[in-house]
């Protein structure tokens, strides 16, 4: 009963809203009256099973509902972006730096304190070169690596690399460790992400 009484005000407000919004409220109250009747009749129709479909419905005042244009209101968009010819273009910083090879791969899983070797390949992507001696050094995290720190002992251009291999050791704790060092700068981070067992 209550999913019937859903349905015939759903069905009131849907062809209310398709009533023209120009008519006074007393014209188009006989309209709504017309449609209300009209539902209802058709539910009862097809909730009794015995009636006939040769059966007249119930009289009821009629009322012609003419489809009328209805204007839509459609948004201006104004464009949030900034025209061509007042944007900056990107500019590359001039020191920067991404690791690339790393090893191991994040999340391996090492052993309580087993040996095993970080490989971090540094590309220069800033616009200057670096002179050589640039440190790399431990930041943050257990530090696993037998060293704190390692010097790049050659200059590089804009994309060129150097690769700092380590020695490391595994912490004696399982779990989910991550050493993070630095490039002076600070330019990139560079890090080894491994699990314990």
């Amino acid at each position: 009963m209550i999913k019937k009484t859903m349905i015939l005000l759903a069905l009131v407000f849907l062809l209310a809203a398709c009533l023209p919004a120009q008519q006074a409220p007393a014209d188009v109250q006989p309209m709504v009256n017309t449609a209300v009747a009209q539902t209802v009749a058709a539910q009862q129709a097809l909730a009794s099973p015995t009636a006939e479909a040769d059966e007249p419905a119930p009289a009821t005042e009629e009322a012609t509902l003419e489809p009328t244009a209805t204007p839509f209101d459609l948004p201006t968009l104004v464009p949030t972006n900034t025209p061509a010819a007042t944007r900056q273009p990107y500019k590359q910083p001039d020191y920067a730096c991404n690791i690339i090879n790393r090893r191991p791969f994040d999340n391996t899983e090492f052993n309580k304190n087993a040996d095993f070797d970080i490989k971090w390949t540094i590309v220069n992507i800033g616009t200057k070169a670096w002179p050589a001696g640039v440190d790399v050094k431990y930041y943050s995290g257990p530090s696993m690596a037998g060293a704190n720190r390692v010097e790049i002992p050659v200059a590089l251009a804009p994309n060129e690399s150097y690769t700092i291999v380590l020695d490391a050791t595994a912490p004696d704790k399982k779990g989910f460790h991550v050493m993070t060092w630095v490039v002076d700068g600070p330019m990139c981070y560079p890090y080894t992400a491994i699990n314990v067992k």
